[in-house]
């Protein structure tokens, strides 16, 4: 079978640094951080009282009142940034093969404020049984693509993958196969996510696995950095279009990057904690290139899954010197979630994203917030702290790794006719 080459064609977003992609990549370059106080509900007990929010967000300024009820915040962010990617890629909705169109959408915990809604009301009604009928529909993460071929009439390939933070970079993989193995033309693909809730913050709290720097939210993320202390919780949505480069080209499509490949593997280690070598980062990383028919030699930039957690910076910088040991002194590594935050199973689309633009740019995003050397980080590569630096491109990866030892890269290169 000859194998389409697949180009990325379309951006949406709507994410803690910006209510579209392209502010949030001017943030990301300019290296503001999306984190402040929780304004969802009252945190004034909990242990992590801040998050990276979406700003200022109203659902009526972008559905109807009954529309925003029927859906949870992970399907609103979905359908923005889906309608987003759909208006940048410049596709005519009315033109294309819809039969040809797939989406395939991810998240990694789905509609859990809507969850809690209904499990505090049916609490307060003594246990009664006044579920509202959009309970599951709310819940249920695969709806999010559904409500994307519905609204549009897509009738590809349609589902959700879900492997907690490595969940969008699957999502993705899996839309780069469907296209170059020619099941489909366009798919539109990406993740959301909305746990910045009362349970979401309580339950990665009473892990140890959020930051507690409540003095000073925006330095809180600090990925590589000594007092890095966890997470910061992030949501939102981003989306992607991908189409098979031909389909591209003849309608004249401004095309970002190109895909090139996408490996997994696991740890087959730990529930929460990654392998302490990074052997399912190395397995992952290595796949990804095998796949792309490229060397460990060819790779300019990676974008860092890097959360801000102990024992996870250690294992991915190790994975990385490993696999990159021959040209370490060239490489460069960022770490997007100190500005966005770990937007969970959306954190691989975002960074997918940031990954993209470094590539089509030639300028590496910045890691933010690093305040002390760690001498258990110490590396040859340059993992752009503070200020964003130019760079040709040409080839970068974007790392994934969710709980459960689920590992997930993307590869991109420089669009070349």
């Amino acid at each position: 079978m000859e194998l389409k080459r697949v180009a990325v064609t379309g951006l949406g977003g709507i994410t803690p640094l910006g209510n579209n992609w392209q502010d949030t990549w001017k943030a990301m370059l300019n290296g503001e951080s999306g984190a402040a106080e929780i304004t969802r509900f009252d945190a004034t007990h909990y242990k992590t009282r801040f998050a990276c929010e979406v700003k200022d967000y109203d659902p009526l300024n972008y559905f109807d009142r009954k529309e925003a009820r029927k859906n949870d915040f992970f399907v609103h962010y979905a359908l923005i940034s889906s309608d987003e990617a759909l208006k940048d890629s410049g596709l005519d909705l009315e033109k294309i093969d819809k039969d040809r169109v797939g989406v395939i959408w991810a998240s990694g915990v789905g509609g859990l404020f809507s969850f809690q809604e209904e499990v505090y009301k049916h609490a307060k009604n003594d246990r009664k049984p006044r579920f509202t009928p959009f309970f599951i529909t709310r819940l249920i993460i695969d709806l999010a693509a559904g409500h994307i071929s519905i609204k549009h009439g897509f009738r590809g390939p349609n589902y959700a993958t879900v492997s907690a933070c490595a969940s969008s970079t699957n999502a993705l993989i899996d839309a780069f196969n469907a296209v170059r193995y020619g099941k489909a033309n366009i798919i539109v693909t990406g993740g959301s996510e909305a746990a910045v809730t009362e349970s979401g913050m309580g339950g990665f709290s009473s892990m140890r696995a959020l930051s507690e720097r409540n003095d000073d939210p925006k330095s809180a993320s600090r990925p590589f950095c000594k007092d890095r202390d966890g997470f910061v919780l992030g949501e939102g949505g981003v989306a992607l279009i991908l189409e098979e480069m031909e389909h591209a080209k003849a309608r004249g499509a401004t095309i970002y990057a190109e895909m090139v490949g996408g490996g997994m593997a696991a740890d087959a280690y730990h529930m929460t904690a990654t392998h302490p070598e990074g052997l399912g980062a190395i397995l992952g990383m290595k796949a990804a290139l095998d796949d792309a028919n490229l060397s460990p030699n060819d790779v300019d930039y990676i974008n860092a899954h890097a959360t801000s957690t102990p024992v996870g910076d250690i294992s991915e910088v190790k994975a990385i010197e490993k696999m990159f040991n021959e040209t370490a002194d060239t490489l460069h590594v960022s770490a997007t979630k100190s500005m966005t935050g770990h937007l969970l199973g959306a954190a691989g689309a975002i960074e997918a994203m940031a990954t993209i633009l470094a590539v089509k740019n030639d300028v590496v995003p910045p890691t933010i917030n690093h305040h002390t050397f760690d001498p258990e980080l110490e590396t040859r590569v340059d993992l752009t702290l503070g200020e964003k630096q130019d760079k040709t491109i040409n080839v970068a990866l974007s790392n994934t790794f969710g709980f459960g030892g689920h590992n997930a890269i993307a590869v991109f290169k420089k669009y070349d006719e």
